[in-house]
């Protein structure tokens, strides 16, 4: 049993040296980030009208009309209150499901967001 405690003990040893000297390092998991995920308020609609993300995702939501508007969900859970040109507003989407939008001042102006748990 003394041999084994040596052999391991020697083992340590070099783990340590190949570590220190810049050897194998462990493994560590990163967690992939998805794009930035932009959308445009042009000419009185949504562009992209309908965009699936995944969960964790922040979109911003950009207002390039004269005219103000708002991102605002049809169940209330976001609102951007109102953008004046060239003004951005930003929401994360931390939960999967489907989030329908529009603008309050022009509710004819409709969007929706899919949101995944995986992925795109």
């Amino acid at each position: 049993m003394k041999g084994m405690d040596t052999i391991r003990g020697a083992l340590g040893a070099l783990t340590i040296l190949a570590l220190a000297a810049g050897g194998p390092r462990p493994a560590v998991a990163v967690a992939a980030t998805q794009p930035a995920v932009t959308v445009h308020i042009a000419n009185f609609a949504f562009k992209p009208s309908v965009v699936t993300i995944a969960a964790g995702t922040t979109v911003t939501f950009v207002n390039d009309d004269a005219e103000p508007h708002t991102a605002t969900a049809m169940d209330k859970s976001f609102d951007s209150e109102g953008l004046d040109l060239h003004q951005s507003w930003k929401h994360s989407f931390t939960k999967p499901g489907t989030y329908a939008y529009f603008c309050e001042m022009h509710p004819y102006m409709k969007g929706k967001i899919f949101v995944t748990a995986g992925g795109k």
